[in-house]
């Protein structure tokens, strides 16, 4: 099946999934969060997403395509580190950590593949 848009791409659509994970489990954070770890987490793992679809735009451009899905890669740690806190400051179990962790790690892979593999995805 030939790829028409982001929506295809299964880095896209586990990084959506991973993003509207990380909203609903950051909803239970503490308040005094709300502008700090809830904010950032919330930010970085959209930020994978929109750096995908962003760079997706722009593929016709090789450099440009490519530093979007690094900026996804590293919004993809950056993830990983809030996850990190948030389940040393016990907002999170560490079930919940594992898989988001786990969610995290795939998707670094699926990033840096597209990164090193770009021309056969468009």
């Amino acid at each position: 099946m030939a790829i028409q848009s982001y929506n295809d791409l299964k880095v896209y659509q586990l990084s959506y999934a991973l993003a509207m994970d990380v909203f609903h489990l950051s909803k239970k954070f503490p308040k005094e969060e709300l502008y700090s770890l809830t904010d950032q987490i919330r930010r970085s793992s959209r930020s994978v997403t929109a750096n995908i679809v962003e760079g997706w735009a722009k593929r016709s451009y090789e450099n440009i395509f490519k530093r979007h899905l690094m900026d996804a890669y590293g919004s993809c740690h950056e993830t990983k580190l809030w996850l990190d806190f948030a389940s040393g400051c016990q907002y999170i179990s560490q079930e919940e950590h594992s898989k988001l962790t786990d969610s995290c790690v795939e998707l670094g892979k699926m990033l840096y593949s597209l990164f090193e593999n770009w021309k056969t995805y468009a």
